[in-house]
C-alpha cells in the first residue's frame, strides 16, 4: 500500500479558484441548494445536510480560511456554524501557521496575518533572504524591509543579552550567535 501526502493548499491573494472545487458549489451534476449553507437558528435539518456536505468538501479548510479572512459571519462556511467561527474570528489575528510562513518564503502570496508576518521576517532574516527578497515577498517597500531586518536583529541582539546576564556569559559569546544562521525552515 503506497500512502501519498499532498502538500495542504493555501489560498494565494485573490485566488478564488478553490470555489471550483466546492462541493456546494452547483453544477449540472451537482445540484446543491446554496441557500442550504445559510439555515435559520431552528433549521436543523438544513445544518446537518449542510454540515455533511462540508465533511466531504476538498477545500473546506481554503472556505473555512476565506470566511475568516473576509469576516464572513453568516451562514456555514468550511464545516462550520457561525456559531463555531465566532471564536476564530476573535483569534485570527494572531493564527501562526509555519506552513503559511514557509510557502510565502517559498514565493507563494499568501494571506498572512501579523503573527505569520513577523514569522517570515524572522525566518528570512535567519536564513539570509536578501531585504529586495523580503520585500517582495511582504510586498512592501525596501527600506520597511531593512527596518524589519534591523528591528529583528535588535531583538534577537537584545533576548541574547538577557540569556547571557542570565547565564553569566560574557559579551564576546553573544557577539558571535548574532551572525545569520540557516536553519532551514520558519517552523
Amino acid at each position: 500500500m503506497t500512502t501519498t501526502t499532498t502538500p495542504e493548499r493555501h489560498r494565494s491573494l485573490g485566488d478564488h479558484t478553490w470555489q471550483d472545487q466546492a462541493v456546494c458549489h452547483p453544477s449540472e451534476c451537482n445540484p446543491v441548494d446554496p441557500e442550504v449553507f445559510f439555515p435559520g437558528p431552528d433549521e436543523t435539518e438544513k445544518i446537518t445536510t449542510a454540515l455533511s456536505l462540508c465533511g466531504q468538501c476538498p477545500v473546506r479548510l481554503a472556505c473555512l480560511d476565506a470566511a475568516l479572512e473576509g469576516g464572513e459571519t453568516h451562514g456555514i462556511r468550511g464545516g462550520l456554524t457561525q456559531e463555531e467561527r465566532a471564536p476564530l474570528h476573535e483569534k485570527i489575528a494572531k493564527r501562526l501557521d509555519y506552513a503559511r510562513v514557509n510557502a510565502t518564503l517559498a514565493g507563494r502570496d499568501i494571506h498572512l496575518t501579523s503573527a505569520e508576518r513577523r514569522a517570515v521576517v524572522l525566518a528570512g532574516y535567519r536564513q539570509g533572504v536578501t531585504v529586495e527578497r523580503l520585500a517582495w515577498l511582504l510586498k512592501i517597500t525596501e527600506e520597511h524591509a531593512l527596518k524589519l531586518y534591523r528591528e529583528t536583529r535588535r531583538a534577537i541582539r537584545n533576548r541574547d543579552l538577557q540569556q547571557s546576564a542570565r547565564t553569566g556569559q560574557t559579551s564576546g559569546a553573544v557577539g558571535d550567535r548574532l551572525e545569520r544562521i540557516d536553519f532551514g525552515t520558519a517552523a
